[in-house]
C-alpha cells in the first residue's frame, strides 16, 4: 500500500502522501497522515502505520550540526531511529539483522530515503518515490521535471497517477515541507530577539507551516 513522494525546490523539501489503508482486500482511508513535520524535518512513511505514528510522535529527531549532513543522516538520525523503535517494541530482526520500514525525510534542502535495512539514500534527481506506487508516481515526477509547474502541483499530479493506477493509493492527498536553512536561520534569530525583549508575544512559527508551493 501506499505512495510518498518528494521533491526539492529553492531550497526546500515538499513531500506528499496518499490516505490508503489496506489490509487483505480491504481498504480503509485513513484521517492520520502519512507525511508530517517532525521539528525541522520532514517525513512521509510507506508501510506500517505503526511504524508511522512512532516517527511522528515518539521519535525525537536530532538536529542536524556541521557540514556533513549525509554521514550525519546515517549515523546519529539512524542511531536514534534504532533506539526509538527498539523502545517502543516495534524494530525487528531477521536473520540477526534489524528490519525496520521505508520513508522519506526531507531537511535543510535535501531529501533521503531511509531503507528497511537504515541505509540512507540521496537521489541524485532531487525526487522521489516509495511505496506501492512509487514507479506510476516516478514516471510523473521525470515527465514534469521541467515543467513549469510549483510543487504542489507536480507533487499531486504524481499521487494522482499512482492513484489512477494502483489499487492500493488512494485520495486524500496530503503534504508536509520541510522548510530552508534560511528560514531556519531566520526563525532561529527570531526566536532569539524575542528572549531578549521580555512581555513580547513569541513570533509565529512560519517555518512549522506545510504549505508546499
Amino acid at each position: 500500500m501506499t505512495v510518498i513522494v518528494g521533491l526539492v525546490e529553492e531550497g526546500r523539501v515538499h513531500l506528499g502522501g496518499d490516505s490508503a489503508g489496506i489490509s487483505g482486500c480491504r481498504l480503509t482511508v485513513r484521517k492520520d497522515p502519512k507525511v508530517f513535520r517532525n521539528g525541522p524535518y520532514a517525513l512521509g512513511f510507506s508501510g506500517s502505520f505503526r511504524m508511522g505514528q512512532l516517527l511522528h510522535h515518539a521519535f525525537k529527531a536530532p538536529k542536524p550540526k556541521g557540514d556533513g549532513l549525509h554521514r550525519f543522516m546515517t549515523t546519529r538520525f539512524v542511531d536514534k531511529l534504532r533506539a526509538c523503535l527498539k523502545e517502543a517494541g516495534w524494530a525487528r530482526k531477521e536473520s540477526e539483522q534489524e528490519k525496520a520500514g521505508t520513508f522519506l525525510v526531507g531537511i535543510h534542502g535535501r531529501l533521503f530515503i531511509v531503507y528497511d535495512d537504515y541505509q540512507v539514500a540521496e537521489p541524485a534527481d532531487g525526487y522521489a518515490a516509495v511505496g506501492c506506487g512509487n514507479q506510476f508516481a516516478l514516471g510523473a515526477l521525470h515527465t514534469l521535471a521541467t515543467a513549469n509547474l510549483a510543487a504542489r502541483e507536480r507533487l499531486t499530479a504524481a499521487l494522482a497517477a499512482a492513484s489512477h493506477h494502483s489499487t492500493d493509493v488512494c485520495a486524500p492527498f496530503t503534504y508536509a515541507t520541510a522548510p530552508s536553512v534560511s528560514e531556519l536561520l531566520e526563525l532561529k534569530a527570531l526566536r532569539q530577539q524575542d528572549a531578549t525583549l521580555p512581555g513580547q508575544r513569541q513570533p509565529a512559527d512560519t517555518a512549522e507551516r506545510s504549505d508546499a508551493r
